[in-house]
């Protein structure tokens, strides 16, 4: 089989996966056989990607010409390929989670969730392989559409609250940003494809440059740079397996994905700095302020969705430094904040789901109960934080060697300050749910599901195998810096 049909097949199998999930409603068993099966056909597909890919070549698939010069393409680059291996493998994982939490928590509108989150899978995959501006912003847009269900799941005044912000301020950002910045960037260059090196070049002047890279920047709404964040916080009344989707899988992962090819294929690394000059403060900003929000939140999912919040801005810093060793470090962070943040939303759906518990304050001793559970949240944070051994280390490594080589001591700054901020609001966790005695009403629970567990101890072990085991994902990164072999 060539990588043209690999490519088309990984496209298409989450959508037949949709079909069949559909089709078998009325038998909860196959639904969910039928759910774990085509994601681990998923991830077959998309790993007979890596070699080709390693050995040089860009697979591309045509499908239909939209405007003369304009078609719906894909193509296989390595920082696609890397985002495509994280949101599939990731996929996996969360399907088995999410049999143990739907079923333990009696959840409503079970084949829906299972329909929505395999589209969302395929959306995902098409923004990962997207040839194009004009692809990537279609299945960006499609995203955002089969994610609202999940997110207004429980269908209450809350969830529909949520999924309004959600809704709204990701379709805003598209709209009045996005779309007028892709349709300018069409006007200067005459072309839409990703292409190495820039599509602009010296096309524009300083200032036109500098406002169209603004409007990329916060047409782009899932990546959460402030003030474009409040959807994501607001997306936290959904199931912890779709808050896994939004902040580990798919859509915050799209969000600074979109906006590192942005930086890479239309701007180009040998931009003007001068036209990035204010990003590592917008970016920087978010990194802390969300920090100190997170530091201050009692609610475990909220003080989550902060971290996500503060750790995607990490990657936009380390795109704004613009030296090929930072962009090597926010490559590598798109996949250890994936490891390391699905763990923390796992752990956190695993202890509501055998404890019942939602906030910080109510975590006293409950390590003692769900050892598993909260040895592999341990990981996740030490990983956030960016201590060994974990993955989180390795990606804050390049991005703080980055900022050397570059001079940026705003970014060194951020980086080191933002790393204790991360202590600050993850280790007392830590703390009372292994050093505090438990409260009374804590020692009637054991741990979740089986299923739940299983699956949060491998995200935990991925966190984990990445410090020691790198090689792949740096060698994707170091191509699309241009530095690799």
């Amino acid at each position: 089989m060539n990588a043209e049909s690999l490519v088309v097949i990984a496209l298409m199998l989450p959508i037949g996966g949709a079909v069949l999930v559909a089709a078998s409603h009325s038998a909860p068993n196959l639904r969910e056989a039928v759910s774990v099966a085509t994601a681990l056909a998923l991830v077959t597909a998309v790993a007979c990607l890596l070699p080709p890919v390693l050995d040089g070549t860009e697979p591309t698939v045509r499908w239909f010409e939209i405007f003369p010069g304009l078609a719906v393409e894909f193509r296989v680059e390595p920082l696609g390929l890397l985002f495509a291996l994280v949101a599939s493998a990731l996929w996996l994982v969360s399907s088995v989670y999410s049999i143990g939490y739907m079923r333990g928590n009696n959840e409503p509108r079970q084949t829906r969730f299972y329909v929505c989150f395999a589209l969302a899978l395929a959306s995902t995959i098409g923004v990962a392989f997207a040839g194009n501006l004009l692809t990537l912003l279609v299945f960006y847009e499609a995203l955002t559409l089969v994610t609202y269900p999940l997110v207004t799941h429980h269908g209450d005044q809350e969830a529909r609250r949520g999924g309004r912000t959600y809704l709204g301020l990701l379709l805003l950002t598209s709209t009045v940003f996005l779309l007028p910045a892709i349709v300018a960037t069409w006007m200067v260059a005459g072309t839409l494809d990703f292409t190495p090196g820039g599509i602009l070049g010296d096309r524009l002047s300083a200032g036109a440059a500098t406002a169209l890279l603004a409007l990329y920047v916060f047409g782009i709404g899932k990546a959460a740079l402030m003030p474009f964040h409040r959807w994501l916080p607001a997306a936290m009344v959904a199931p912890a397996p779709v808050s896994a989707l939004l902040h580990a899988v798919a859509v915050v992962k799209a969000g600074v994905f979109t906006i590192v090819k942005v930086i890479v294929y239309v701007f180009g690394m040998g931009a003007s700095a001068a036209d990035f000059s204010w990003l590592p403060y917008v970016a920087g900003f978010t990194v802390l302020a969300a920090s100190v929000v997170a530091l201050r939140a009692d609610n475990l999912k909220r003080r989550l969705a902060y971290s996500t919040i503060s750790q995607l801005s990490y990657v936009v810093l380390a795109m704004a430094i613009l030296a090929p060793i930072s962009i090597v470090g926010a490559a590598l962070h798109i996949v250890a904040h994936a490891f390391g943040k699905i763990t923390l939303f796992f752990a956190a759906g695993a202890i509501y789901t055998a404890a019942h518990k939602t906030e910080v304050s109510q975590l006293d001793g409950i390590g003692r109960r769900m050892p598993w559970t909260l040895t592999a949240f341990a990981i996740g944070a030490l990983s956030m934080i960016g201590l060994p051994p974990t993955g989180g280390m390795v990606s804050k490594w390049y991005m703080v060697s980055g900022a050397f080589q570059a001079e940026h001591w705003l970014a060194l700054a951020v980086i080191i300050a933002s790393t204790l901020l991360n202590a600050g609001y993850f280790v007392p966790i830590v703390y009372r749910a292994f050093l505090r005695e438990p409260a009374a009403e804590s020692t009637t629970h054991g741990e979740a599901p089986w299923t739940m567990v299983v699956a949060l101890i491998a995200t935990s072990a991925l966190t984990v195998l990445l410090f020691f085991f790198a090689d792949v994902p740096i060698e994707l990164a170091r191509r699309l810096a241009g530095t690799g072999s």
